[in-house]
């Protein structure tokens, strides 16, 4: 013990704490966090790192299942288009501006060329191909021809899907609604006042 402890009272003794004894207690105590991490990192199982070769997926399109074998980079437009033969979905600004490649996620409207495949695993992807039944079209699809809605018609499908995704949220839109809903589709050709037309008759049988 050190002099100046020996010069102290019993009582002041017994309360103390010297810098010595914090130095000891702190070095205990930031030891066993690190021992505590070791023990969680020993015991959780790592993730499967998927890739960069090909690994099995499965795909719902349109009500089907379809086996896949993908890279994990590969985005959900060349899914359907290079590997199911599904080329409604089109691909034009490959960027996720236009909306041309717009499909449903989960009856959400997405850009099939802004989410991989892999991501879409166990979710319902529904494409313009579904919609028409018993080879009539689907009234929305009418709704485009009656107004001559489409030119050049490489929007078309994106426009359509888009439409049905509005169509099943908001059956009857406002116009607020409507700007909105179709707001991340664009044509070039300019045919915005044939497809608000061929909107307003669609939604009357909506």
């Amino acid at each position: 013990m050190h002099d100046e402890d020996e010069a102290k009272s019993p009582q002041e003794r017994s309360t103390a704490f010297s810098r010595r004894d914090f130095l000891k207690i702190s070095g205990i105590s930031a030891a066993v966090p690190l021992i505590g991490s070791d023990l969680v990192e020993a015991a959780t199982p790592e993730a499967k790192p998927l890739g960069p070769g090909k690994v099995p997926i499965e795909l719902t399109v349109n009500g089907k299942k379809h086996a896949l074998s993908l890279e994990p980079r590969v985005i959900l437009l060349d899914a359907l288009r290079d590997n199911l033969d599904i080329t409604g979905a089109k691909r034009v600004c490959d960027r996720g501006e236009c909306g041309a490649c717009t499909v449903l996620l989960d009856n959400k409207a997405v850009y099939a060329c802004s989410i991989l495949a892999i991501d879409a695993v166990g979710r319902q992807i529904t494409t313009v191909e579904s919609l028409m039944q018993e080879g009539k079209l689907h009234p929305i699809q009418q709704a485009f021809v009656d107004h001559d809605a489409s030119q050049c018609g490489f929007c078309t499908p994106g426009f359509v899907m888009a439409s049905k995704a509005l169509l099943d949220k908001h059956p009857h839109p406002s116009a607020d609604e409507l700007r909105r809903g179709l707001s991340g589709n664009l044509c070039r050709c300019g045919t915005y006042a044939g497809i608000r037309q061929a909107l307003a008759q669609a939604q009357k049988g909506a």
